[in-house]
């Protein structure tokens, strides 16, 4: 117990001295100036300097994280010329199916697809007389990344073109994958997985997701290589993914502070980097610190509409001119009913359908919004936001603005 008792006394020193050492900088902070000639030894000029406030503190994290934020590297921005994807495409057939294949009595090109298989493997067989229902004709469709060798494996991607239900539990037989210049790049086969279900009987049935399209992951082998020579000459040609003379301007301005004059922008998009001669002999090296350089990069002002799903997306440059806006609406409600007239008894009338038909305007108040120079989209989407206007109804002021010629920006509509 009096172990106990000691170690305790000793925690309780330890947090106490912590506490009174965390809490002599805070006072100095909260109160500089409370006691300046408590300590006569200390520095002269520590006092006639402005103390270091929270507030500072906070303002100059903030400047740091925001300086981060805004700056990007050059591989975020721009792509190396000859250092590309290539695009694959091949067809096949798909076999173990649990009778949810193409109906081949109605596709003849799964029959005539199955009979080239079966003779390929010395089976000689007329296509009229082959009725399966666990096969399916796909089309193959693959990515060949760059700097790839033989023996690599990529992903394939199985969809059908027939009327299969399902692809589940299907397997792909032997087939080539071939380029745009229709040279084999690549043999796909595997068991299939995929991401959906489909299930159901008597009439009734459920899919969920698409049953129909699967991948092999590592489903096919590269068995031809394509070349990128994209040094050629000692020289590096970047393409930024968007066009913009500034960006364009920034990137040659960062690579040349780190490297000295070897980049030259040559338009908007494309600028050319000339390799030093001391990294002539460690060329991806060069390119590892080019890709690592941040900048900060310029975009247009921009407004993206999609009128279907009511989405406004806007960048931080869109500004306003000076605009005033006032929203109404006037709702009209017709109203349609049929009524039944009988003649009075003992009389020689006839029953008649009379339609009654009712008419009913209403007006809501115009609400208004106006908007000083310098104003942004966000501010007006606010705004009319606060007034209870709904987004189909901000998506036509935005289009009314940009008409009235007082949205400096680009408006897309998708």
């Amino acid at each position: 117990m009096k172990n106990i008792f000691l170690s305790t006394l000793i925690i309780f020193v330890v947090h106490l001295a912590c506490f009174a050492q965390a809490e002599t900088p805070a006072s100095l902070i909260s109160n500089p100036t409370s006691n300046p000639t408590s300590n006569p030894t200390s520095n002269p000029t520590s006092t006639a300097t402005n103390p270091v406030t929270q507030k500072d503190v906070i303002t100059a994290k903030a400047s740091v994280f925001s300086d981060d934020l805004l700056t990007v590297r050059v591989k975020d921005v721009a792509t190396i010329e000859g250092v590309r994807d290539n695009y694959l495409i091949g067809y096949g057939l798909v076999i173990g199916l649990n009778r949810t294949g193409d109906k081949v009595q109605q596709n003849l090109y799964t029959r005539q697809t199955l009979q080239n298989v079966l003779e390929r493997m010395g089976i000689s067989i007329r296509a009229e007389s082959l009725k399966p229902e666990n096969i399916a004709t796909v089309l193959l469709t693959a990515t060949l990344p760059p700097f790839v060798h033989q023996g690599t494996k990529i992903d394939i991607t199985v969809s059908t073109i027939g009327d299969a239900k399902s692809l589940a539990g299907g397997t792909l037989v032997l087939s080539p994958l071939k380029g745009v210049d229709g040279q084999i790049y690549a043999l796909a086969q595997g068991p299939l997985s995929i991401g959906g279900i489909s299930a159901g009987g008597r009439g009734s049935s459920i899919d969920v997701n698409h049953p129909t399209v699967g991948r092999i992951p590592n489903g096919a082998t590269v068995e031809r290589t394509v070349s990128a020579d994209f040094t050629a000459a000692g020289v590096i040609k970047l393409s930024l993914r968007e066009q913009d003379f500034t960006t364009a301007a920034r990137v040659q301005e960062v690579i040349n502070k780190n490297f000295g004059e070897y980049a030259q922008a040559l338009d908007g998009r494309n600028i050319t980097v000339y390799i030093p001669a001391e990294w002539r002999t460690n060329k991806i090296g060069f390119i590892s610190k080019l890709e690592s350089l941040r900048l900060q990069v310029d975009t247009i002002a921009k407004v993206v509409i999609n009128e279907r799903t009511g989405t406004i997306v806007m960048g931080r440059n869109v500004r306003l001119s000076s605009v005033a806006i006032s929203q109404g609406g006037v709702t009209v409600q017709i109203n349609n009913e049929t009524e039944v007239s009988q003649p009075n008894p003992l009389s020689n009338g006839s029953t008649v359908v009379v339609p009654k038909t009712s008419v009913t305007v209403e007006e809501k108040k115009a609400k208004s919004i106006v908007l000083q120079d310098g104003a942004t989209v966000d501010e007006v989407v606010r705004g009319l936001r606060a007034v209870g206007v709904t987004t189909s109804n901000i998506i036509s002021i935005l289009q009314a603005i940009k008409s009235a010629g007082a949205l400096n920006a680009d408006l897309e509509i998708q």
